[in-house]
């Protein structure tokens, strides 16, 4: 202990001294040595650096340091970065629980409220009926109410005090009992939750609300909330006509807002309201909205002839600033969709509170918790574009596909027929061109104009994610590649000509790259390229693959989704930033919402689901999961397709475009029979036979041949059975593939890892082959290795480059592959390949 003390003197008194222990001693580095080490760990942090070695070797006063001891230095200062970086996460988790804390006990508080008022609303109710037959005036009295008289908007005092009743009445939704809300059917509070949601439960209108903690200040959130076209896919426009300030430093604005129908069976709603900015006494930040008055007013009434004035009740935003960063963010809306004014199916969708708060309240808080994540680096993005970029190309698509479905006669379109039979709609747009993008390189010559045939349809007893997937990944049993080919040949000068001048056969190959997804996974963007050859003999090489940019959404049923959407359009292979997008696609809109129980038995059925078919197959295991849970689904089914035509064939593409979309409704059609609980097509469910075995029965033979060829277990340390294998080869580290021993060999399973090597999905993994993941050396590698390989039973690879299906090079220390036999030892059924410590080069 004397010793301890005394080394720790000597070791303080000088200030140019520096001490790391090292196998329980101390070592002492001067100031300058000190100096130098950080210089060297600044420009090289990673430990086997060769660039670290040649510093400390060209830096003199390092020369007489054991390169042990650096080696030391090194991992302490590495430990001391990484105990930082831990310190700090913790302290923002601690601040973010905290403030949660609050929220809660704030909810638990108006919870409380909510229940003395229903007590005291039920005494009062059974004092009433206990009086009823001796006083029957009393009644009468109870179910009168008292008219509302609207304030005068025609001057800013009565604007103001519109204003300020607009947000006492919001205050009191927000965090009193002016509404009855009852939790969101499906979105569970947790610690993984965005945040918490309600819908009401009997009000005028429908109604909903939320509130969550996002990590950004709020004049920043209001700022982007107030923004409703770039978060409200719904929210074709909306236009400030006057703004002024009011006495209290607040801000009013007179807004006109017209939004999208969401099918072709019903016109739109615009609204006329106020907007009230302030801050309230205790610092928090309200944006509070309400209607001015009924139909009759609005900036221009011809403008607003193809809309339905609907009616927003108090609504709006409050938003508090949380110590340590962040805010606190209450959402209400609270609407009247005029449910009168559409047909009687369609009615569930303008009278549910779910639905407003699926589009609308839930969009709205995760779209600024997206842009809090991207700000502050809690998402992490691979190299390419910016998440601004690919936001941008999501709302292009879905701006497009609403543009075509409602076809307003102030953006140039109008009706060229409509099929009552099948009731498929051809619209014409001659103002539209696709040479209005700001880069002059990328602009299209000048057409005749684009058509669009549309068509909407009651579809029963299929999920809409279960449909909306299989058209994703079974692009075959619907679409017609000649007529893709069509859509694409639009992004070439000169090259627009009837479909079938240039036949061209599609080949079944469709890779699916993703681009991007949100926090939550309910939106995916990803590149489709369809791979096709012509007919003619003189080009019997040519490539004519065709690239789609491709926005799908609503495909997981566990995830709370306003509808599924299919949308795509055709991009040229150079895919520039401001390319023209022509979208067409799919939505499916459920009318009948599920229960909460059903919800909750579904999650609690659920299992892991590595492959549903390790061969193409034409359904998944969703599809046989599922059924049970959708026996009497609703669903309106609302198609579009446009195409751009040259003005001398304007008559031709309209009878193709017609036809084809009549083709279309049969195939899904066709789809949502097979692929329902009572079906009649039984051969869509998934393949169960012995070249094609489950998941489970893969991972063991995967596993245990393994084991047989290298003496070894591929998963340590313990050797799991049942579904732990599964789960632990899912998880493996290292990128593990199988391929089949076809003459081309495809891609037939990969983990999580490889999946994310070769940057695909599992269903679009069966249309990649062996040859393309490697790059001309790891091919000349794996055919002079490859007899060896079915002699033995196993080959070593050595370090090499492949690539993901994005094209970007991929860097592996090392790879092995083995023969992977079946049940009887004897039988091969595929090959496995797994790629060491892999990294994007």
């Amino acid at each position: 202990m004397a010793m301890a003390v005394a080394q720790h003197r000597e070791s303080s008194s000088g200030s140019n001294i520096n001490k790391h222990l090292d196998n329980g001693k101390y070592v002492r580095y001067t100031a300058e040595q000190v100096e130098a080490l950080e210089r060297v760990y600044a420009e090289c942090p990673k430990p086997s650096s060769l660039r670290r070695q040649q510093l400390i070797r060209e830096c003199p006063i390092l020369s007489n340091i054991e390169p042990k001891q650096i080696k030391v230095w090194f991992q302490n200062r590495r430990c001391r970065d990484k105990q930082k970086t831990e310190a700090s996460r913790l302290q923002t988790v601690n601040r973010k629980l905290n403030a949660m804390n609050k929220l809660l006990m704030e909810e638990n508080d108006r919870l409380q409220k909510q229940v003395s008022q229903l007590v005291n609303e039920n005494g009062y109710m059974k004092q009433q009926l206990h009086t009823a037959s001796t006083n029957d005036a009393s009644c009468d009295s109870v179910v009168t109410t008292p008219s509302h008289s609207l304030k005068d908007a025609n001057n800013p005092a009565g604007l103001l005090s519109i204003a300020e009743g607009t947000l006492k009445e919001f205050l009191s939704k927000a965090t009193g009992t002016a509404v009855d809300w009852v939790q969101m059917p499906g979105m569970k509070p947790g610690p993984d939750s965005v945040g918490i949601f309600a819908i009401s439960q009997s009000c005028s209108g429908v109604a909903a609300r939320a509130c969550g903690l996002v990590s950004l200040e709020p004049t920043k959130i209001a700022e982007i909330l107030k923004d409703q076209p770039s978060w409200f896919r719904d929210c074709r426009n909306l236009e400030v006509f006057t703004m002024f300030r009011a006495g209290n430093g607040g801000t009013i604005e007179l807004i006109y807002t017209q939004m999208f129908a969401p099918t072709t069976l019903a016109p739109a709603r615009d609204f006329w309201t106020l907007r009230y900015t302030t801050t309230l006494e205790n610092g928090s930040l309200v944006v509070c909205e309400r209607s001015l008055s009924g139909s009759g007013a609005g900036p221009n009434a011809a403008a607003a002839a193809q809309f339905v004035r609907a009616e927003m009740l108090p609504s709006g935003y409050l938003i508090r600033s949380c110590e340590g960063g962040g805010s606190i963010v209450h959402i209400v809306d609270h609407l009247n969709l005029e449910a009168w004014s559409v047909p009687e199916v369609l009615r569930p969708l303008y009278e549910s509170s779910k639905v407003v708060a699926q589009k609308m309240t839930i969009a709205a808080l995760r779209y600024v918790r997206q842009i809090a994540q991207e700000t502050s680096g809690e998402v992490v993005y691979g190299p390419g574009r910016q998440p601004a970029v690919l936001r941008t190309f999501s709302q292009r698509l879905s701006r497009g596909f609403n543009d075509a479905i409602n076809g307003f006669n102030d953006d140039g379109w109008s009706i060229m027929n409509c099929d009552g039979a099948e009731d498929v709609i051809i619209a014409i747009n001659s103002n539209k061109s696709l040479n209005s993008t700001p880069n002059p390189v990328n602009a299209l010559p000048l057409l005749g104009g684009v058509l669009c045939a549309k068509a909407s349809m009651l579809i029963q007893n299929v999920s809409p994610a279960v449909l909306i997937r299989f058209l994703r990944e079974h692009r075959s049993e619907w679409a017609d590649f000649n007529v893709d080919a069509y859509s694409a040949a639009s992004l070439k000068a000169g090259s627009y000509a009837y479909p079938g001048m240039r036949p061209t056969r599609f080949t079944g190959s469709q890779i699916i790259m993703p681009l991007g997804h949100t926090i939550e996974h309910e939106e995916l963007l990803e590149v489709v390229r369809l791979e096709g050859h012509s007919f003619a003999e003189d080009n019997a090489f040519l490539s004519r693959d065709i690239h789609l940019l491709q926005l799908c959404s609503g495909i997981d049923e566990n995830a709370v989704g306003g509808c599924s959407e299919l949308l795509f359009a055709p991009i040229n292979e150079m895919f520039p930033d401001d390319a023209p997008l022509l979208p067409s696609g799919f939505r499916v809109i459920p009318l009948d919402t599920k229960s909460s129980d059903t919800q909750d038995s579904l999650a609690t059925n659920r299992t892991l689901d590595l492959t549903s078919s390790l061969e193409p197959g034409p359904a998944t295991n969703h599809i046989a999961v599922d059924a049970p849970s959708c026996p009497n689904i609703r669903s309106v089914l609302t198609i579009a397709f446009q195409f751009p035509f040259d003005s001398n064939l304007e008559d031709n593409v309209a009878n193709m475009a017609h036809q084809y979309v009549r083709s279309i409704i049969s195939s899904v059609q066709r789809i949502a029979i097979a692929i329902s609980p009572s079906g009649l097509i039984p051969a869509v469910g998934p393949k169960q036979s012995p070249s094609s075995p489950e998941a489970l029965t893969l991972a063991h033979w995967i596993c245990r041949s393994y084991s047989y060829h290298f003496g070894a277990e591929l998963l340590r340390p313990e050797r799991p059975v049942g579904d732990s294998l599964l789960k632990n080869l899912w998880q493996h580290q290292d990128a593990i593939l199988c391929c089949s021993l076809k003459s081309l060999p495809v891609m037939i399973f990969a983990n999580q890892a490889g999946l994310d090597m070769l940057e695909t999905t599992l269903m679009a993994l069966q249309d990649i082959t062996l040859d393309k993941i490697f790059d001309e050396t790891g091919r000349k590698t794996l055919c002079s290795d490859f007899a060896k390989l079915m002699q033995e039973g196993l080959a070593y690879l050595p370090a090499g480059i492949c690539m993901s299906t994005m094209g970007r090079h991929v860097s592996y220390e090392q790879a092995v592959a083995w023969k992977v036999l079946e049940a009887d030892e004897s039988t091969v059924h595929c090959l496995a390949f797994s790629f060491v410590n892999w990294s994007f080069v």
